[in-house]
């Protein structure tokens, strides 16, 4: 792709860390199977030790933690999924027996764009219960000189993980930003194939009591739109500026997890 100059590649996935914070309640779990103990020097063992180290993790990828894509499965709007399925058919026992994250198995690899909220507005970050508009979109595409086209894999940077960085972690009640609703008109006209961003996407206090979550339950089921939650687009803005360049290819790889609505990711952004 015509995108791809340097060869550079950029990691869009925060790290996986076992500890609980006030914004990780249920932090995934690892433990070792087996590991070298059993080499340690005066170790009294009986029989040869282990010849490899191995792990167990486990994990609830959704929320807020865990960078990850919502299979088309994810959510509801009066009992159907996307394309009219109904959502019974995402079960306890059998999962996800309709639009799981398995129908993205082959990935997504597409042009990148980052819309750098923040810097747009000149700010370190957007506070939160504040929602990017589409106004915010469309300035970064006359700023930085390029539009969105269909297919693009469209990233929106709010500056939350650098205001967790800078002050730490606090509750989920203190509210998120994100995009606003008033986006999903331009994200259907535009035909973007995935949208990011470094939030779980979706403002919180909620702005519309009776559609707590419009970007998911508006752009999964009536757009099949695949949402990238909690991306790391701290490096990935750093070298845009760098470069003055906010186009670059962006390669997103779900786990073939069957009967699931979503996947863990390690998005990878190549300049």
């Amino acid at each position: 792709m015509s995108t791809v100059q340097e060869g550079v590649t950029v990691s869009l996935s925060r790290d996986i860390l076992w500890d609980t914070f006030p914004d990780v309640p249920n932090p995934p779990v690892h433990y070792m199977v087996e590991s070298g103990e059993g080499w340690a020097s005066g170790d009294k063992v009986s029989g040869r030790p282990n010849a490899a180290a191995t792990d167990y993790i486990g994990m609830i990828f959704h929320g807020y933690a865990v960078t990850h894509v919502d299979s088309l499965a994810h959510f509801f709007w009066e009992g159907k999924t996307y394309n009219g399925k109904p959502a019974h058919l995402v079960s306890t026992n059998l999962g996800a027996t309709v639009c799981s994250v398995v129908e993205a198995k082959k990935g997504f690899v597409s042009r990148g764009i980052l819309v750098d909220v923040p810097m747009i507005r000149g700010v370190d970050w957007l506070e939160r219960g504040q929602g990017v508009m589409p106004e915010d979109i469309l300035a970064a595409e006359e700023r930085c000189g390029f539009k969105i086209e269909e297919g693009d894999i469209l990233l929106i940077r709010t500056g939350q993980l650098h205001r967790r960085n800078e002050e730490g972690p606090v509750e989920r009640s203190a509210g998120s930003t994100a995009c606003q609703a008033a986006c999903l008109p331009l994200f259907h006209e535009r035909g973007i194939s995935v949208m990011g961003s470094d939030t779980g996407n979706d403002v919180s206090p909620a702005q519309y009591p009776n559609v707590p979550q419009p970007i998911h339950q508006v752009g999964i089921t009536a757009m099949g739109l695949w949402i990238l939650d909690n991306a790391n687009l701290e490096d990935l803005s750093e070298a845009c500026k760098e470069r003055n360049r906010w186009e670059f290819m962006v390669s997103i790889g779900p786990l073939r997890l069957h009967n699931t609505t979503g996947s863990p990711v390690n998005p990878i952004a190549i300049f």
